[in-house]
């Protein structure tokens, strides 16, 4: 996985390990969360591909198991923090999550 010569339409997707995935897939998001370890890979942040996004979500691992979701959108003034143990409906729920977001002000 690599940095695209085209910026994102909507979100991008980086981890911690360097990996970027433009504008990714509910399958590609589980390839990453499901890629995470507890040692140098121990998060994925995904927001819009701009300078101070209104918005990000961030799934990290966890020391006891399971990931931590933060997700916060200012223009909504919403942040939630909630963790989850299944890699099928954290990627599920982003997905649903993005979709809700406001995309006029991305490229």
């Amino acid at each position: 996985m690599g940095r695209s010569p085209v910026a994102a339409q909507y979100y991008c997707a980086d981890s911690e390990n360097g990996d970027h995935i433009d504008d990714p897939s509910e399958d590609a998001l589980f390839d990453l969360i499901s890629e995470l370890n507890d040692t140098d890979n121990t998060f994925v942040v995904i927001q819009p591909d701009q300078d101070d996004p209104a918005w990000f979500v961030s799934v990290a691992v966890l020391d006891e198991g399971g990931y931590e979701m933060v997700r916060r959108d200012t223009t909504r003034r919403e942040h939630h923090v909630t963790t989850e143990h299944g890699i099928g409906r954290i990627a599920s729920g982003l997905i649903i999550w993005l979709a809700a977001r406001d995309f006029q002000n991305t490229a």
